[in-house]
Parts: structure tokens; C-alpha cells; sequence
């Protein structure tokens, strides 16, 4: 596709270790369209975020990428190194991680992260970017942007910090945003409006979003699909009405039947059984077997089923009729 911005290829990330190898991503595909919001859900651990750190290089040695490719608006990138990769970072894509203090240097003020940000990547003079420093500021709805542009992070709430944060991200025009848990750390009202900011800058400024987070309702609320993620695999990709109303594989389900709007009039929430495998004991075949009641002995058998026509990972998908059966 001509407006595909990011394209994830079989990407398998590997750590070794004196026990063996482990691999918290693998055979995982997925590509984001310019002006897409794409979220990617799952437990802790099942390897959301270090897909994330994939795409921008960001892995912790001896954590490296295995297999697979990553294409950025039709240029390869999982190949490059140093100067390479620090030049793509900021221009092309920006990063929002959960606490803003992490990337807010707390020495120096707003301005001078967001003008040096842009002196880096963009051909324009300080004054220019100075300028540009207020405009985003504003874009990203801090009142007082002028006066607030020499302030240091710490007389910011966390709130506002994350939308420096964004704005940060978005000074230098990156096709491509990676919004890590950018609202776990905030309160729910203060989550929505960094919700529908997202949803209004990529819609202005046709950047893909590749949203990870483990919140069903933020997944609902955001995104336009949603790839849901199961010990390093891809369980299952599509629509986000789709797979969120009628999802086809049972550890989706699962979650989906874990929240409070699917468990109203319950007296208890749903649990899934059991918990997702460590990294150097993940079962042979589907990974979920162990947790799934609907498992039968192909699903133990390698090698494991693919996403893949718009069909879940799993050898026996959830009809519409088995959904109410299911779990």
C-alpha cells in the first residue's frame, strides 16, 4: 500500500542467555497506514513494548533483532546503526513513553528541549524554532504557551508534562508516532484528553500511531485496529470494532470478558486461567493452549498457527454462535 508508514515483516527479537534463547518477539507482522491509529494489546510480558523498542532501536543489549524486517515509508531500517538510526529518531519517528520525567531532561527548560529537538532534525534558524516551540505547545493544548515555553518540568502536572511529551514527539513531524502507555500514569479524566489529543493530531496530520498499551478501553477508545499480542506472538489483527465486539481467538475473549462492561450484572469478573508462560517455558504449538478450554492436541503440535486473511492465530476460532459458549 502507498500509505502504508511502518511495515513489520516476521520480526523476531532474541535475548540470549546461559539457559538459552529466549524470545519475547516472534514471527510477529503488522503494517500502520499514514493517519492510522494502530493499538497493540496484551498482558505484561507479552511483548508489546519490545516491539516498540524494535522498531526504534531502542533494545537493550543483548536483546537484538533475529528475523524479519522493518520498512518505514518504503526505506528498510532494522539494519541501521548509530548516527544512522540517531538521525531517523525525532524526525522520522517519535517516541512517548508511560512517565514523562524519563523523557523531560529536568535541567533544562520546555523550550530549549523542544528547539533543540527541532535544530537537530529541521533546517530552520533558533528564532524559527523558538516560534514553533510555542506553536506546539499550543497544538498540544498548554495554556499560557508563551509564558509556559521557559518553564521546567517539575512545575508541570503529570498531565501536562505528557502533553509536552507529545508535543516533543511531534516538533520535528515524524511520520510515525510510538505512544508507549502514555496514560497509564494519569488520572481516567486527564487520560481521555490525552486520548482525544492523539486521536485529533494524527487525524490533522495524517502521522500512524502505534499505540501499546494493556487497556481494553483505551484500545476501544483510539485506536482503528488493534493487534493483541500472547507470549511474543500475534494472537489476532483487525478492525478494532471487529475484533473488540466479535474477537475469533479465545485468549481475546478472555480479555474482552474480563472488563467490567462485559461482566456487568456478574458478581465476579472473568479471569483466565492460569498465567502467561515465561519466557524460557513457552509450550510448544499455540502458546495459549495451557489456558484454553477449547485446546485439542493440534493446538499442542508445532509449529503454531499464523494471523493471517483476517483470521486469529488459532486452530479453533470463536464463532459467533460458540462466543457465548466460549469461556
Amino acid at each position: 500500500m502507498s500509505d502504508t508508514v511502518l511495515s513489520i515483516r516476521n520480526l523476531t527479537v532474541e535475548i540470549p542467555t546461559r539457559h538459552g534463547i529466549l524470545r519475547p518477539v516472534e514471527d510477529v507482522s503488522y503494517d500502520i497506514a499514514r493517519g492510522e491509529i494502530l493499538g497493540v494489546v496484551g498482558e505484561s510480558g507479552a511483548g508489546k513494548s519490545m516491539a516498540g523498542n524494535a522498531v526504534i532501536d531502542l533494545l537493550n543489549p543483548p536483546a537484538h533483532i533475529a528475523g524479519g524486517e522493518i520498512w518505514l515509508n518504503g526505506s528498510r531500517i532494522d539494519q541501521l546503526k548509530g548516527e544512522a538510526m540517531r538521525r531517523l529518531r525525532g524526525k522520522e519517528i517519535g517516541m512517548v513513553f508511560q512517565d514523562p520525567l524519563t523523557s523531560l531532561n529536568p535541567l533544562l527548560r520546555i523550550g530549549d528541549q523542544l528547539v533543540e529537538t527541532m535544530l537537530t532534525h529541521l533546517k530552520i534558524s533558533e528564532r524559527e524554532a523558538r516560534a514553533r516551540a510555542v506553536t506546539a505547545l499550543q497544538e498540544v493544548g498548554i495554556p499560557g504557551a508563551a509564558e509556559r515555553v521557559d518553564s521546567y518540568p517539575h512545575e508541570f502536572s503529570g498531565g501536562m508534562r505528557q502533553r509536552v511529551v507529545i508535543a516533543l514527539a511531534l516538533c520535528a513531524e515524524p511520520s510515525l508516532i510510538i505512544a508507549d502507555e502514555p496514560t497509564t500514569a494519569l488520572d481516567v479524566s486527564v487520560q481521555a484528553q490525552i486520548i482525544a489529543l492523539l486521536k485529533r493530531l494524527c487525524r490533522e496530520r495524517g502521522t500512524a500511531v502505534m499505540l501499546i498499551t494493556h487497556d481494553m478501553g483505551v484500545i476501544a477508545e483510539a485506536t482503528d485496529r488493534v493487534a493483541v499480542m500472547y507470549a511474543g506472538r500475534l494472537a489476532e489483527l483487525g478492525p478494532v470494532r471487529d475484533v473488540l465486539t466479535r474477537p475469533q481467538h479465545p485468549y481475546t475473549h478472555g480479555l474482552m470478558a474480563s472488563t467490567p462492561l462485559a461482566s456487568a450484572g456478574k458478581a465476579r469478573l472473568h479471569q483466565i486461567p492460569g498465567a502467561m508462560p515465561r519466557l524460557d517455558a513457552v509450550p510448544d504449538g499455540c502458546a495459549f493452549h495451557p489456558r484454553c478450554p477449547r485446546a485439542t492436541d493440534l493446538c499442542r503440535q508445532p509449529p503454531p498457527p499464523k494471523v493471517q486473511d483476517g483470521k486469529a492465530a488459532c486452530w479453533h476460532p470463536l464463532t459467533q454462535d460458540a462466543q457465548e459458549e466460549a469461556l
